[in-house]
């Protein structure tokens, strides 16, 4: 390790949201280059800096720094040239000549102690003295928090979070509780936080240890689709996490249920234990609905069949029996629910209720969950729809937790429109569904369409589901396929499926393939083969934007992560100039198709070409490919759809995940025009008929299944769910009985 001390020289490059940052140091009339992680580094400044001596084959020696440390400046021509860089609010050069012509090497001991004395220089009133003061104590507070938090791993962007959240006092609120930052700053896990609990002699007995650790597994449970868990498996989860007794675990369970972090419901006798913000969305959502519900609007519209008539000639179709009902109920209920697999008629449905609705005056909005799945609606619909993000007009404050989520339209600036369509409702959880009933105007029509067979939503709850369930929301069941959906075998097969019965293969001029292959390996040299050479060379599809493979699991031979380094060998080829980032175990290469696998509300987009054109908000499922990675500035740029352009900093890499292959959760919403599919042998928790289904059904045009067939007839037969613990349907249930009475 070389320790070099010295002079900030200049900034060559600095990124503001990670601090990673390229200057040149003074140091005994020498200059060298560090290049590094040093936040908040302004020319003029003294610091100390520890690393490792490297060369770059372009930029020759560089030092590649480990640790840094801010040295305040000792003389007055120092000190001067250090509030001339500008690092004070408030300070310039002129101003920084005066203010140390006055008080020469004492300077900042002025600043730090008796700021009011600066008024005594020329052109500094009391008011900018006191301001100038403060500004220079907020600088040392940010470097106090950087240089105790660099020896626990804490990177510089979430110092600043950090700082921003605490201010001045962050250092002694850690201290006294270390566990802050796992409950209030976002990116910081419990498990990092524990690490620099247990470094600083927090008894692991501690309160705020085994609150903290509560929150922690629900918060996990919450991850997994559970919107409460049970209070003894919470109570085994929270041992087995913090290796401590089940009295203090009780004990804190009940601190935590009077300050209202979480809330216990009591269920046919099991305690059920809720992070706070589930309850009240589940409770949230089932009020809701049931206002909506019991709105009655029989004699609003007249003459329906007559209306319904005059639709069929304008379209040119005939509307089957379960069609006309569901536009019958979906005009006369405050709540309709719409479910059935593909080729049953939702869009044609959702057409007529727009239609009908729009000619009486009414004003309609759609949405879906997805970008992906609101341009699927729009297509098939001829109307426009939009992500329900998007509908809700999403803002952002704090950091990145739903509980910051900012809405535009709630219930105090309600949607628009008196009638509300949604698609795809499986993939809806329960945080959003409260945002958006909140929305809903009291007296408007809601309209919730979805397949219950698909997989759950990857978020909390399983909302369509309970809501179907509960009884309380009248739903039309299409099962119906119609004539020109049965010329599809994507479309039969996916029935079949969702029947319990085996696909049919291989259909002589169809679009349902089956691949035999006996073993993972050649799984795996099979898809890449199809995705690189046998579909585009047969079909003409371009492997990158129109072939999607989809597989149940992430380990293993044919699992999302060996799959993306396979294909990636055959699809996006090193070389040509392009630029690369070695991240965890994969290689970022310019020309790579990528996913983002977290809904970040704070990023920003910029259309290509169009800076003007801007916004912010990248969700969990949206794809877009690598058009430029910069090494210098430490970013990857990334085009989404509709040439939306998102530049990720570094230290955010693990929100996308190459995507040339995806799991079949991360394809919900979704539709591709080919899907390929590994099939084999695996754990039957994971190999389930809804999964299966859930892939068949993403394809457009073409399905190629690849693997063995006894496993493919294995996940047919397999009706396994995953469990979800979730409460909406029983207090749905409860809520129907009261209005009964």
């Amino acid at each position: 390790m070389l320790i070099v001390e010295g002079t900030v020289e200049d900034i060559i490059y600095s990124n503001e949201i990670n601090g990673y940052t390229v200057c040149d140091i003074k140091c005994d009339e020498k200059i060298v280059t560090a290049v590094g992680y040093m936040p908040f580094l302004n020319v003029g400044e003294n610091v100390k800096i520890t690393g490792k001596l490297v060369n770059h084959p372009e930029y020759g020696d560089q030092l590649k720094v480990e640790l840094y440390e801010k040295v305040l400046p000792q003389t007055a021509e120092a000190i001067e040239k250090y509030l001339a860089s500008g690092v004070i609010k408030g300070v310039g050069p002129a101003t920084a000549a005066r203010i140390v012509k006055t008080f020469g090497k004492d300077t900042l001991d002025i600043m730090n102690f008796r700021p009011q004395m600066l008024a005594e220089v020329k052109g500094i009133s009391l008011d900018k003295a006191v301001r100038i003061g403060q500004a220079f104590d907020e600088q040392r507070g940010l470097r106090n928090i950087v240089l105790f938090l660099q020896e626990f791993g804490i990177s510089p962007a979430c110092c600043m979070k950090i700082h921003k959240a605490f201010g001045d006092r962050a250092v002694n609120e850690i201290k006294q509780n270390p566990y802050k930052l796992s409950d209030d700053i976002f990116g910081i896990g419990f498990k990092t936080a524990d690490r620099i609990a247990m470094s600083m002699g927090i008894d692991p007995a501690s309160g705020f240890r085994i609150c903290s650790g509560i929150k922690h597994v629900l918060s996990e449970a919450a991850g997994n689709g559970h919107t409460y868990f049970p209070e003894d498996k919470l109570k085994e989860y929270t041992c087995r996490l913090l290796q401590t007794n089940l009295t203090d675990i009780e004990n804190s369970l009940i601190s935590l249920v009077l300050d209202r972090i979480v809330v216990a419901e009591k269920q046919d006798g099991i305690n059920r234990i809720y992070l706070s913000s589930f309850f009240n969305a589940e409770l949230g959502v089932c009020r809701k609905l049931i206002e909506l519900s019991l709105a009655d609007f029989d004699s609003k519209i007249n003459d329906i069949d007559i209306k319904l008539l005059k639709i069929e000639k304008e379209e040119g179709i005939e509307l089957a029996g379960m069609q006309k009902t569901a536009i019958e109920e979906a005009l006369k209920r405050g709540v309709l629910v719409i479910t059935g697999g593909p080729g049953t008629g939702k869009t044609t449905i959702i057409k007529g209720i727009i239609k009908l609705l729009e000619r009486e005056g009414h004003k309609a909005a759609l949405a879906a969950p997805t970008g992906r799945a609101a341009k699927r609606m729009s297509e098939a619909t001829g109307y426009e729809a939009r992500t329900i993000h998007r509908l809700l007009e999403i803002g952002y404050t704090g950091d990145n937790r739903d509980r910051d989520l900012l809405f535009q339209r709630n219930e105090n600036n309600p949607l628009e429109a008196d009638v509300i369509i949604i698609d795809e409702v499986s993939m809806v959880d329960v945080l959003l569904m409260n945002h958006l009933l909140k929305a809903v105007p009291p007296g408007a029509r809601l309209i919730l369409a979805g397949d219950i067979n698909q997989l759950p939503s990857v978020g909390a709850g399983n909302v369509l589901k309970d809501i179907i369930n509960s009884g309380l929301v009248k739903t039309v069941k299409l099962t119906e396929i119609f004539r020109q959906a049965q010329e599809s075998m994507i479309i039969v097969n996916a029935h079949r499926i969702n029947n319990g019965e085996m696909p049919c293969l291989n259909v002589k001029g169809k679009d349902f393939f089956f691949v035999p292959r006996s073993n993972a390996e050649n799984v795996v040299r099979a898809v890449t083969d199809l995705c690189c050479r046998r579909l585009p060379d047969t079909y003409g599809y371009e492997p990158l934007r129109q072939i999607q493979v989809l597989t149940p699991a992430r380990k293993g031979p044919a699992g999302v992560v060996n799959l993306n380094i396979e294909l990636q060998k055959v699809l996006n080829l090193p070389g040509g100039n392009k630029c690369e980032k070695v991240y965890k175990d994969y290689i970022f290469r310019e020309g790579d198709r990528v996913m983002q696998v977290k809904n970040n509300y704070s990023l920003r987009w910029a259309k290509a070409g169009q800076s003007y054109i801007e916004g912010t908000g990248v969700f969990n499922g949206d794809t877009g490919i690598i058009s430029r990675i910069d090494e210098k500035a430490q970013i990857i740029e990334v085009t989404f759809e509709e040439d939306r352009v998102v530049e990720y900093d570094f230290t955010i890499l693990d929100e996308i995940e190459p995507a040339f292959a995806v799991t079949v959760h991360k394809s919900q919403g979704s539709e591709f025009p080919v899907v390929v599919m590994p099939v084999f042998s695996g754990p039957p928790v994971l190999m389930t008929r809804n999964l299966l289904y859930t892939a068949v059904t993403r394809a457009r045009d073409l399905v190629v299944l690849v693997g063995d067939e006894g496993a493919l007839a294995d996940m047919v037969a397999n009706e396994r769910e995953m469990l979800r613990y979730s409460g909406l349907a029983d207090k749905l249930k409860r809520q129907k009985s009261e209005i009964r009475e």
